[in-house]
């Protein structure tokens, strides 16, 4: 079976004019001549190749400069040919990617104290170095009681019920140690410290994303984040903004709701309001409210309908109902950092 029929039997309806394209590179190429025979007089072993199709063969130059005026037109068309295959690839390769990137990310974690799913803001939860645990702000600051029903101190991880830290060599202490075991979020968060210089640690760019690549490396949405911001602002790496966008992807496509929104931002920016509004509904699915703010501006101004407005109210209210708790809501009361929506 030949090349071209194997295409044509495999080949989706969107990858026919690709195939028609091959065929007929693979039928110019043999028609005209073989690879190894001089295209003007028909010696094998020719190995001078034209500069322009880069398919047609010659002898040497001589041959090459007699046969030109003959080859122009079978060169042109492999030219053209060439640029056609290349720029459908070149579309494929970009619908694939979009379907990739516009995929709805993984569920986003459950609080392993209420089960309940984990709010999209920083402030609706913490990371407890002593057992490497994410708890919900709820849980953190939820009243604890003894046998007797008289309030205790809570001030106890809610998980493992270790006492908090006393110093800051303390904190970096129990991070490195979380570190050492591999914990992606210990990583993450070490990163942070040494991109900052807090905690007694020195500040060092390259120190911090090294140890973003290693928490990406194992599925950590926003070691993708502080890698792309590494490329975008030169931090410790030399600046790259398309190295930047490439991890800014890979943070929204591994569940960064707040990447996923400057994505969309970003889009706006140039113009492509289209895609814009996919990445913010994808953002307000996950809890962004400042998405949901962008989506109403869009329809205000013409770039969205209203189905799409009231399909984004709907996500966002699906999500409150989803991640809103009486502890929650207590905690937020009385700590105002624990404000989660």
């Amino acid at each position: 079976m030949s090349t071209s029929d194997n295409c044509k039997e495999g080949a989706s309806k969107s990858n026919d004019d690709v195939c028609e394209v091959i065929e007929k590179l693979q039928h110019m190429s043999t028609d005209v001549n073989d690879t190894s025979v001089c295209a003007n007089c028909g010696k094998e072993g020719a190995n001078n190749i034209c500069n322009k199709c880069k398919i047609t063969t010659y002898c040497n130059a001589v041959c090459k400069k007699v046969h030109k005026k003959k080859h122009k037109k079978d060169c042109e068309e492999h030219i053209r040919l060439a640029t056609e295959k290349h720029n459908d690839e070149l579309r494929r390769a970009a619908e694939l990617h979009d379907i990739e990137l516009f995929k709805q990310p993984p569920p986003a974690d459950e609080c392993p104290i209420c089960f309940e799913q984990m709010p999209s803001m920083d402030s609706g939860s913490r990371y407890q170095a002593c057992c490497g645990k994410m708890i919900c702000s709820g849980c953190c600051y939820a009243p604890v009681y003894d046998n007797q029903g008289n309030k205790v101190d809570n001030e106890k991880c809610a998980f493992c019920r270790t006492p908090p830290e006393t110093s800051n060599d303390e904190i970096v202490k129990r991070i490195r140690k979380r570190v050492n075991v591999n914990d992606p979020k210990a990583m993450h968060c070490m990163g942070t410290l040494y991109s900052d210089g807090r905690y007694g640690l020195p500040q060092d760019d390259k120190k911090a994303l090294e140890l973003f690549h290693r928490a990406a490396e194992l599925g950590n949405a926003s070691a993708y984040c502080g890698i792309g911001v590494a490329y975008d602002f030169g931090s410790g790496v030399e600046r790259d903004p398309m190295k930047a966008n490439h991890y800014y992807e890979l943070a929204a496509k591994a569940g960064s709701v707040r990447t996923r929104h400057n994505l969309g931002s970003m889009e706006g920016e140039k113009g492509n309001m289209d895609r814009a509004l996919k990445h913010f509904m994808i953002a307000v699915e996950g809890g962004s409210s400042d998405s949901l703010k962008c989506i109403q501006d869009l329809y205000t101004d013409g770039y969205a309908t209203k189905d799409d407005y009231t399909k984004a109210l709907q996500l966002y209210q699906t999500y409150l109902g989803e991640i809103k708790s009486k502890q929650r809501d207590e905690a937020a009361v009385e700590h105002e950092n624990c404000r989660y929506y």
